[in-house]
């Protein structure tokens, strides 16, 4: 059985910084890519991040460049996204995602459909 497990989120003052862990099982993780989503309330779930975690490439959506940092950890089959300089628009539930087609990723890894398996999110609150 796939599963991915977000943890790590919370409440955290404007300029804090959280680390989110997504523990993923149930598939090869050298075979898929792995990525962060977020989705604020009425809005839609757009990317975060990704990590093709066999080749170490990385891809961030332009409003979080420069903030934060996505990483995995091949041997635990973990992927970890480091958030620092967070601010109230960041506030979010965070989902992680895990996708089998590597084709073009680079351009196609924030469109959410093509992602095959989600974990269930953590919320992330950032106050003013």
């Amino acid at each position: 059985e796939v599963q991915l497990v977000e943890s790590g989120g919370g409440l955290v003052q404007a300029g804090g910084s959280l680390r989110l862990s997504c523990a993923t099982s149930g598939f090869t993780f050298d075979d898929y890519a792995i990525g962060w989503f977020r989705q604020a309330p009425g809005k839609e779930r757009e990317g975060v991040s990704c990590i093709d975690s066999s080749d170490g490439n990385t891809y961030y959506a332009q409003s979080v460049k420069g903030r934060f940092t996505i990483s995995s950890d091949n041997a635990k089959n973990m992927v970890y996204l480091q958030m620092n300089s967070l601010k109230p628009e960041d506030t979010a539930v965070y989902y992680c995602a895990a996708v089998r087609s590597k084709l073009r990723l680079p351009r196609l890894w924030m469109f959410r459909q093509r992602y095959d398996y989600w974990g269930q999110g953590t919320q992330v609150t950032v106050s003013s």
